[in-house]
C-alpha cells in the first residue's frame, strides 16, 4: 500500500471536524485559498445576486425535497 493510499484511509478514519482541519491546513499550506480569492468573490457576488431575487420575489425558491428528488432521478437513486 502506498503511503497516499495510507494516508487517505487514515483521514477517512477521523471525525468531519478533524478532516476539516487537515483539509484547511492543506489548503493554507498549499495556497489555495489566495490562488482562488477571485473565485470566491465571484461566487459571493452570485449569492448575493440570488439572494436579492429570491428576497424581492423576482424568483421563487424550489422546495428541497423537489430539488433532492429531481437529483436522486438524474443520478438514478
Amino acid at each position: 500500500m502506498s503511503t497516499v493510499t495510507e494516508i487517505e484511509a487514515a483521514l477517512e478514519k477521523l471525525p468531519l471536524e478533524a478532516q476539516q482541519q487537515v483539509a484547511a491546513w492543506l489548503e493554507s499550506r498549499l495556497g489555495v485559498a489566495a490562488a482562488d480569492k477571485d473565485v470566491e468573490d465571484a461566487w459571493d457576488d452570485e449569492i448575493k445576486r440570488r439572494m436579492d431575487e429570491l428576497d424581492s420575489g423576482r424568483v421563487q425558491g424550489v422546495p428541497a425535497d423537489q430539488v433532492f428528488a429531481r437529483a436522486r432521478g438524474i443520478l438514478g437513486r
